[in-house]
């Protein structure tokens, strides 16, 4: 049990290449990752080989430009390939989307040089980002971050902690916003940070209720001194930088957060056609066949959401409001149809024999990340009704 092993995803890409990429993921997947998620979820234990594997076969680049080592796939093809990797460990879907959140402010806004410079060693060449924006007093209420950047001669003096960092203590770079001017959103500017500079440490990680084999910890800059040529963009425009990748970065999440979602279904649906009560499958009473088919056409009606925001975002139009609506849908889904699992699995599910535990306690954190939602929410009545009136 499960007897009936789950189909696959029938997705629909845009070319052969992209069917191509993710047949290998999927290959990936299921012989590299999703064996030892489990053991190693349980263990704590951070899979980096499997990062450097995925950088090796070109897929830590996958949304950026191939003349700097990434793989020019479009957004609707890159988030289904999040999916793929989330479905088989949360750890590793989610840590691809940080990586590529940590790449974008100097993949987007960086100057010709920096990205020569750089990209190619953090799209292709084993390196693994962390994005720094949180900090312990300044959460939702981004803006009001402390971390300050001083300038010191041709370059910078960065001293503050940041928090809720992914990666944080594993990263080989921190894309760093820090406030170099006025209070606010205007004072803020974007940096990159190489992790072995001097005055960088990671507290300990947090002991988090799931996904506890992907670190999360406090980062302290004392007096971290970077060059003027790894500040990334204009002086003032961090902030502008931070949202921007931010909306791509919710698309992340509620693809990951699909990805969970259906490996919950997927566990339910083969569980339900196995067990036998009362001399048949449990799948024949139409209570948990109501409960499953609910549970398919939530995911579906997201994954349709976060792909059609994808597609807005690959043909240049605005996308925010709806990868905020994405990021929203998608993982209260993912609550509620790993909750549903667990219930299906009855006792089962509650226990650690069964994946349906981890599944709902991994699904929690992504209603939180990267904005809350009821963030997301604020930010589509923006778009909705225009901005609150003080």
């Amino acid at each position: 049990m499960p007897d009936r092993a789950p189909q696959p995803v029938d997705r629909q890409l845009p070319t052969d290449e992209a069917r191509d990429l993710i047949s290998l993921v999927r290959d990936i997947a299921q012989h590299e990752i999703a064996p030892t998620a489990a053991e190693e979820e349980g263990a704590g234990h951070f899979p980096r080989e499997v990062f450097t594997l995925l950088s090796r076969t070109g897929l830590l680049g996958l949304p950026y430009a191939s003349e700097h080592g990434g793989a020019d796939q479009p957004y609707e093809v890159y988030l289904q390939v999040l999916e793929e990797l989330a479905a088989a460990r949360l750890t590793v879907g989610l840590g691809v989307s940080v990586h590529t959140l940590s790449s974008y402010a100097l993949a987007t806004y960086g100057t010709k040089e920096q990205r020569v410079e750089h990209l190619p060693a953090m799209l292709g060449g084993g390196l693994l980002g962390a994005y720094c924006l949180s900090e312990p007093s300044s959460g939702s209420d981004a803006a009001s971050l402390r971390t300050r950047a001083v300038r010191d001669g041709d370059g910078w003096v960065i001293t503050g902690t940041k928090a809720w960092i992914t990666h944080g203590g594993v990263a080989d770079f921190y894309t760093v916003m820090a406030r170099t001017g006025e209070e606010g959103p205007r004072g803020i500017t974007a940096f990159l940070v190489p992790a072995d500079a001097e005055g960088v440490s990671a507290a300990a990680p947090e002991k988090k209720m799931g996904m506890k084999g992907s670190p999360t910890a406090q980062v302290h800059f004392d007096g971290v001194r970077v060059p003027d040529s790894r500040r990334i963009g204009d002086e003032g425009q961090g902030f502008a930088i931070a949202l921007a990748a931010l909306d791509s970065g919710r698309l992340g999440i509620a693809a990951c957060a699909i990805g969970v979602a259906q490996a919950a279904l997927d566990e339910a649906v083969g569980y339900a056609t196995g067990r036998q009560q009362f001399g048949r499958p449990i799948a024949d009473f139409q209570g948990l066949r109501f409960m499953l088919a609910d549970m398919a056409t939530q995911i579906e009606a997201g994954r349709a959401l976060y792909l059609a925001a994808a597609r807005l975002r690959d043909a240049g139009r605005p996308f925010a409001k709806q990868a905020a609506m994405a990021k929203l849908h998608c993982t209260d889904t993912a609550m509620k149809v790993t909750i549903d699992a667990v219930q299906v699995l009855g006792g089962y599910g509650y226990t650690a024999d069964f994946p349906a535990e981890r599944y709902m306690r991994e699904a929690k954190v992504l209603q939180i990340v990267e904005g809350t939602n009821q963030i997301q929410r604020m930010v589509i009545a923006r778009h909705l009704a225009g901005p609150e009136t003080r």
